[in-house]
């Protein structure tokens, strides 16, 4: 674990030292250059007609993160899998949050009106809490799944130059502040994977979703640091696994629908209700 420990802190290190110093060019060969969130143009098709599946990366991560995730989730049925990038031209939590929302709305009019699935690793998973949270993404997302996430921020983030983003990582932020208001009537489930180990999310806890208003369950990773948990074999199977019901329930609300009228069925301008039965598949989700 000391090689990993250098590692995680040479990258937490490192990355607000070049973006303070304005090193942006240094870092546009693998962030984008418009949007600070966009689609890698990696989609794959759908497999079955399960639930398309966002990967959102972190803020100083290559698209690779997602990779052993991507893999491991293979032939599930569920599906396509759209990698979105943060991009550090625009280092807003908020406004990555409404862009992800924007892609999420993509997904659903490109698979029928399917609800989606978020999968977010270590800052992704913020901004998908975000969007869910407060901007309404509830309606469309029934299920996000954390990795490695700073839910009540880092005292890392402390140590670090005042860079915009990097604030919004102190506790007490305004931001986490916000996230942490009431949330009554927020229809996403949460699974917040988080590890005692982690040596960006510091204390350990704070990788945890601890909201009275949110469905969360919270699954401890023993032994597992910051960069190593989004491929770790265990993690990705208990990820296959919630995915796997989220596909029997879609399965289930589809016959019990009957065939769709027209490409893309939806009640009230909303999505035909299977973001309600997925929910529904993960009522009962508890630490595996």
């Amino acid at each position: 674990m000391g090689t990993e420990a250098s590692r995680a802190t040479v990258r937490l290190l490192r990355l607000p030292l070049e973006l303070a110093a304005g090193g942006v060019g240094q870092l546009t060969g693998y962030f984008g250059r418009t949007l600070p969130w966009r689609r890698t143009g990696r989609d794959e098709p759908a497999t079955g007609g399960g639930p398309p599946v966002l990967l959102a990366h972190g803020l100083a991560d290559r698209e690779s993160v997602c990779t052993a995730l991507r893999q491991g989730l293979g032939g599930l049925g569920v599906g396509p899998f759209i990698t979105v990038s943060y991009e550090a031209l625009s280092p807003d939590i908020r406004a990555a949050a409404r862009v992800l929302g924007e892609q999420v709305e993509l997904a659903i009019a490109r698979s029928a009106g399917r609800a989606v699935v978020v999968i977010g690793y270590s800052l992704g998973g913020l901004v998908a809490r975000y969007y869910v949270q407060r901007l309404g993404g509830d309606t469309y997302v029934p299920l996000v799944i954390t990795l490695a996430t700073p839910h009540g921020g880092t005292t890392a983030a402390l140590l670090a130059p005042p860079h915009p983003l990097l604030r919004q990582l102190r506790p007490g932020s305004g931001l986490l502040t916000e996230l942490a208001e009431p949330a009554v009537g927020c229809r996403t489930r949460f699974v917040a994977f988080y590890s005692d180990l982690d040596q960006a999310v510091i204390p350990a806890t704070r990788g945890r979703i601890d909201h009275p208003d949110l469905m969360a369950c919270n699954v401890l990773v023993a032994g597992v640091g910051h960069l190593t948990l989004p491929t770790h074999r265990p993690v990705i199977d208990q990820v296959r696994s919630l995915l796997s019901r989220l596909l029997t329930a879609a399965q289930q609300a589809a016959s019990a629908a009957g065939p769709p009228h027209g490409p893309n069925p939806t009640t009230n301008g909303q999505p035909h209700d299977t973001a309600g039965a997925l929910r529904d598949s993960v009522t009962e989700t508890e630490d595996p």
